[in-house]
């Protein structure tokens, strides 16, 4: 059976010190390097939309039923919307832009419009984060109704908001 080895008491030297801040950079580095690797894979489409597939099957109730609805009213309300899987496991839909992030917890589904606060929302859906300078969300509990034709406007002003905030870009 090995020995445990007692602590050292010796101080640390500049020498050991250097060497200790060193190994953290590099444990740091590689972490960072993790990750990105993981983000890097996640780019593709088709493996997003698999990851995002998975998560509402592996919810199996009503947050699964719910966000898989909404995923689909995103897809009618702009065929060219792109899903992406971001932040280590958030399902994000993009077209010029996030326009909305579809997140679950355990007792809502929440969706979050990136600039939602320079979105006209004529129906009153977003009703939460609205205390935000730039996000907004609609929070959506079990047995909630919501108004899909009012969801497919605000999907279609966030798509063409962020449509123009990329032309205005390309002039400048």
């Amino acid at each position: 059976m090995p020995t445990k080895r007692a602590p050292s008491t010796a101080p640390r030297t500049a020498k050991t010190a250097k060497t200790a801040k060193t190994a953290k950079t590099a444990k740091k580095t590689a972490s960072r390097a993790a990750v990105t690797r993981h983000v890097d894979k996640s780019k593709s489409s088709d493996s997003a939309s698999e990851k995002i597939t998975k998560r509402i099957a592996d919810l199996g109730d009503w947050r699964g039923d719910t966000l898989a609805r909404m995923r689909q009213l995103i897809h009618e309300a702009d065929p060219e919307i792109v899903e992406e899987w971001k932040w280590m496991g958030t399902p994000v839909f993009e077209h010029d832009g996030i326009v909305c992030t579809g997140e679950s917890y355990k007792e809502v589904v929440k969706l979050t419009f990136a600039k939602g606060a320079f979105l006209e929302d004529p129906k009153k859906l977003f009703n939460s984060s609205l205390e935000g300078n730039l996000r907004r969300a609609i929070d959506i509990r079990q047995g909630e109704k919501l108004n899909e034709a009012a969801f497919k406007a605000l999907i279609r002003t966030a798509v063409a908001a962020n449509t123009a905030a990329r032309a205005a870009k390309r002039k400048k």
